[in-house]
């Protein structure tokens, strides 16, 4: 597959760089990014300082539970949001005093379809082509080369209604890209889609990777983000807890292993204290979440059946049980807390 999506955009005026990083180096840089919002209850700091330097090419994976600010960071960057704190730089522009040059340099993709449904393939690709101001030729061009780029020849004059879920993620893709963005920012972007469509559409995305593409991926699959991410950054309450390689972060806060056993009831809060479990040399955390006990532990053989044992002891009868070896997912459950958050 080539995708040719790295040749220099057509059509736009000499701009004077903005002080800061070097733009030919620096796709993103944030200083103490910050967002308040107001409400009647008082103020909710939603991205409480953020700071992020991510270079030219980078494939770099945001990673947080829901309402930990990933959100509210990538509207900031995207010019969606506005700042009410620090610095962003995005391709070289401030997202505040330049929000028309960051809009010209990014492509963007949602959660949500926001393809025309009453338009075919080609048309999603040539109308949004002309709207950043290619001739009619150069957009019939730009949409064939995507169209084969992303393997939708056989679907060039459906309808966007009458595209599967992987077809249309496909598309919204291409379409993001028809400008030839510095950055291209991806939001949850297999989101809802079968295993088999999301690792197609992670070949398609190491492609572009691979030809130089920078990309920002917001995601909850951490197999996606290790399998994508040159780098990641954790968020959580607004702030970055930890920011790294995949590798550098498994050898750091996720290094342990996470035995987990959930009961059928509830788990008294000084479980892991009263067994002794958090004196231990070898157990670098143990909490306990409701009905479940997760101990984080460098040396975990025999751990499981001795939480399952020491719950006996307490009356507490097993549900299921789990152990995950150091992993991205390891991490984040490390610095978190939790697997997941309604």
């Amino acid at each position: 597959m080539t995708t040719a999506v790295r040749e220099p955009g057509t059509g736009e005026t000499p701009e004077t760089p903005l002080p800061g990083p070097d733009p030919e180096i620096t796709a993103i840089n944030t200083k103490n990014l910050k967002k308040t919002y107001k409400s009647p209850r008082g103020n909710v700091e939603a991205v409480r300082g953020i700071d992020l330097d991510v270079p030219r090419g980078e494939f770099f994976g945001l990673l947080g539970p829901n309402g930990a600010g990933k959100s509210t960071t990538i509207g900031m960057l995207t010019t969606l949001v506005a700042p009410t704190g620090g610095t962003a730089l995005v391709a070289g522009r401030d997202v505040v005093a330049d929000p028309v040059g960051v809009k010209r340099r990014i492509g963007v993709v949602t959660q949500n379809n926001t393809l025309d449904m009453q338009l075919t393939v080609a048309e999603n690709l040539q109308f949004r082509s002309r709207f950043f101001g290619l001739s009619s030729r150069e957009a019939s061009r730009r949409a064939a080369q995507l169209i084969d780029a992303f393997g939708l020849g056989d679907r060039r004059k459906a309808l966007a209604h009458a595209l599967s879920g992987g077809q249309a993620r496909r598309l919204l893709i291409a379409r993001a890209l028809v400008h030839k963005p510095d950055v291209l920012f991806l939001d949850e972007p297999t989101a809802g889609l079968d295993p088999q469509t999301r690792v197609n559409l992670w070949e398609i995305l190491r492609v572009l990777h691979a030809e130089g593409q920078t990309v920002l991926l917001t995601t909850h699959h951490m197999e996606e983000a290790e399998q994508l991410c040159d780098r990641v950054a954790i968020v959580d309450h607004g702030r970055v807890l930890a920011e790294g390689g995949v590798d550098e972060l498994k050898q750091g806060a996720g290094a342990a292993t996470v035995v987990t056993v959930r009961f059928e009831e509830q788990v008294q809060p000084d479980f892991p204290e009263r067994m002794g479990l958090t004196a231990r040399p070898s157990v670098s955390s143990a909490e306990v979440d409701g009905d479940q006990v997760r101990v984080f532990s460098a040396e975990p053989d025999g751990l499981l059946g001795e939480l399952v044992e020491l719950g006996a002891r307490e009356g507490l009868h097993v549900r299921d049980a789990a152990q995950l070896r150091p992993s991205l997912e390891t991490v984040f459950l490390a610095l978190t807390g939790r697997e997941y958050r309604e």
